[in-house]
């Protein structure tokens, strides 16, 4: 009976170890996944050094751009300029400005010439534009060159996003305009189809301006003879604002003296009469005054008793 027992024990024994190393290869096989060839593949689930560095290199080197916003290549820029030159001659500097502008596939605007100053406005592709200003400046002296950049990325893509919805919004205004039976709601729709429609345009208009503004770029240059900026330059300082001081006499007693030659006609035709009368009406004042003196030194007559 005993000894039955222990057979029974030791059977149960053995069934429990065998459940644990069965448990535990289990748990090393869910661990590390064996290959097709029955070696133990590398464990996916655990960080992998080499992985995780080349990772971070790559996250270092390339750092991702938030979602709707432009990058640095994709930004609209208005650019504009501001030139100054001095030259011997400046309408050859005016001629020469046209053929390097038509060769730019621009164009002149706004434009005034004289003998000594000179003022133009020139439109060029804003891709062309430094190379444009380095040409110009060539032309004579330069002195002043002023670039300016003013970012309207923003303003397009609101321009872009309320052109959508718009659009939208008019093609559900004629959907409606479709769908309406009666001539009050077809009257309505018109209505609200109408003054859609013109903010559309408007919009479009808009990003049209934009889109011409940063596709062109206008260049404001002036030019002045040499002799006329070294003129301007002398007048710098202490004798400069004493000699446009002189001028400034010079140029007010000239005016004094217009002012006073435009009068004389005046005066010899009004003055010289009215000077006369002037002088008779004192004289006769002056005569009627000692009348008046001895008439009033005269004796009185005595009362009447």
């Amino acid at each position: 009976m005993h000894k039955r027992w222990r057979w029974v024990a030791a059977a149960g024994i053995a069934l429990a170890l065998a459940g644990c190393s069965a448990n535990d290869s289990g748990e090393k096989s869910a661990a590390q996944p064996m290959s097709a060839d029955g070696q133990a593949a590398p464990n996916q689930g655990a960080p992998n050094k080499e992985n995780g560095d080349s990772a971070g290199k790559a996250g270092q080197q390339k750092a991702p751009v938030p979602a709707g916003q432009p990058g640095l290549a994709d930004r609209k820029l208005v650019r504009t300029a501001n030139l100054e030159l001095t030259a011997p001659n400046v309408g050859d500097v005016i001629s020469q400005v046209r053929v390097i502008t038509q060769g730019a596939a621009g164009y002149t605007g706004q434009e005034s010439t004289q003998e000594k100053r000179a003022s133009v406005n020139v439109v060029v592709p804003s891709d062309r534009l430094d190379g444009v200003l380095d040409q110009l400046g060539k032309l004579g002296k330069q002195v002043k060159r002023e670039v300016t950049a003013t970012d309207v990325t923003e303003q397009m893509v609101d321009v872009d996003s309320r052109l959508a919805t718009q659009r939208a919004s008019v093609e559900r205004i004629r959907a409606l305009l479709a769908k309406a039976t009666s001539v009050s709601e077809i009257a309505s729709v018109e209505s609200e189809l109408t003054s859609r429609e013109a903010e559309l345009e408007s919009l479009q208009k808009r990003r049209e301006s934009l889109a011409g503004s940063v596709a062109m770029s206008t260049i404001s240059l002036q030019v002045k003879a040499e002799t006329v900026a070294a003129k301007e330059e002398s007048h710098s300082g202490f004798f400069g604002g004493l000699a446009d001081g002189w001028d400034a006499f010079l140029t007010f007693g000239g005016g004094l003296l217009t002012v006073l030659g435009a009068m004389a006609p005046f005066l010899l035709v009004f003055g010289l009469p009215a000077a006369a009368l002037v002088w008779w009406l004192r004289k006769r004042r002056r005569s009627a005054t000692p009348a008046m003196a001895t008439a009033s030194d005269l004796p009185s007559a005595p009362p009447l008793d």
